[in-house]
């Protein structure tokens, strides 16, 4: 019988480098939205219908959590306490955006749509990092 790519896939499906990687590439994408609302705040926030001092503020928050991201990538084995942290922000941080988005930010169609797609971006970041964390957790029972 042969083995067919998928078969091998999960045969070499190791936990801890898919959260390293998960980890890794959450931190990439949150320090180039950090990048972008620090210093392309006026721009971008004209584009979106929201303030720049928003985008300022949470440029810097943004640029902060991605460091402290990938500090927990770069070690051999995220903590677990930590990776669930990020797991924690990651949720909260998808559902204040949707409240935002209904209960005081009024921007515009581009902006509606951007804060939905990186609620959702960032809550499937949650959902797989939660989910390697289980996967390594039970792979070492």
């Amino acid at each position: 019988m042969s083995a067919t790519p998928l078969s091998s896939l999960t045969r070499t499906f190791d936990p801890q480098s898919a959260l390293r990687r998960l980890l890794v590439l959450d931190a990439v994408v949150t320090g180039v939205n950090a990048l972008a609302y620090l210093f392309l705040s006026g721009p971008l926030g004209r584009f979106l219908g929201v303030g720049s001092g928003l985008l300022t503020g949470l440029g810097a928050f943004l640029a902060a959590y991605a460091v402290a991201v990938g500090l927990a990538a770069s070690r051999r084995r995220p903590p677990t306490l930590g990776v669930r942290a990020v797991v924690e922000v990651n949720l909260a941080w998808a559902a204040v955006s949707c409240a935002a988005l209904v209960l005081w930010l009024e921007p515009s169609a581009a902006g509606a749509v951007w804060t939905v797609l990186q609620a959702l971006v960032v809550a499937g970041f949650a959902l797989l990092q939660h989910m390697a964390l289980r996967s390594r957790q039970l792979s070492q029972d």
